[in-house]
This record gives C-alpha cells, sequence and structure tokens, in this order.
C-alpha cells in the first residue's frame, strides 16, 4: 500500500524532507503523498520514515492503493533506474 496523509496533518514540515523518494509534498491544505512515489520506504528504510517522524500519527496505509512488499520494491527498483 501506498501511504496517504490525513486531515489531521499540522504542517509541521517534517515528513517532507524524510521521504527518499520525494513523495510527500505540500498540498493546497496540508502535505499530501504521491502513491505514485511511495514505496513505503521499501528499498531505502525497514519502516516509513515519514510514519516515524510525524508527531500527530496522521501518516496511515491508504486502503484504495493496496500494494504487496514485492510491488513495492519493483516500484522503488523503477524509480531508482530513472535516476
Amino acid at each position: 500500500m501506498a501511504l496517504m496523509i490525513t486531515d489531521d496533518c499540522i504542517n509541521c514540515d517534517v515528513c517532507e524532507p524524510e521521504c527518499p523518494n520525494g513523495a510527500i509534498s505540500q498540498g493546497e491544505e496540508i502535505y499530501v503523498i504521491d502513491p505514485d512515489l511511495c514505496t513505503e520506504c521499501v528499498g531505502h528504510f525497514d519502516e516509513p520514515q515519514c510514519q516515524q517522524v510525524c508527531p500527530v500519527d496522521c501518516i496511515p496505509l491508504d486502503p484504495d492503493r493496496v500494494e504487496s512488499r514485492e510491488q513495492l520494491m519493483a516500484k522503488y527498483e523503477l524509480l531508482v533506474s530513472d535516476k
């Protein structure tokens, strides 16, 4: 699954720099996660870094973007091959 940021976001700015894929950006009102870039940090870290630093716990799994670990790894490999 990709991750998502809920309306509980307080725009504290700590998640964006932690994302190794550049999937997090400032949206119109709160930060947003681009599901095409989110690998839940698979390929980089053991756990999603944005979830680790979020002070309000507003970054759950996106139930509309179910992906297996293998799919996330394939997305990671595609993203790093484009660099």
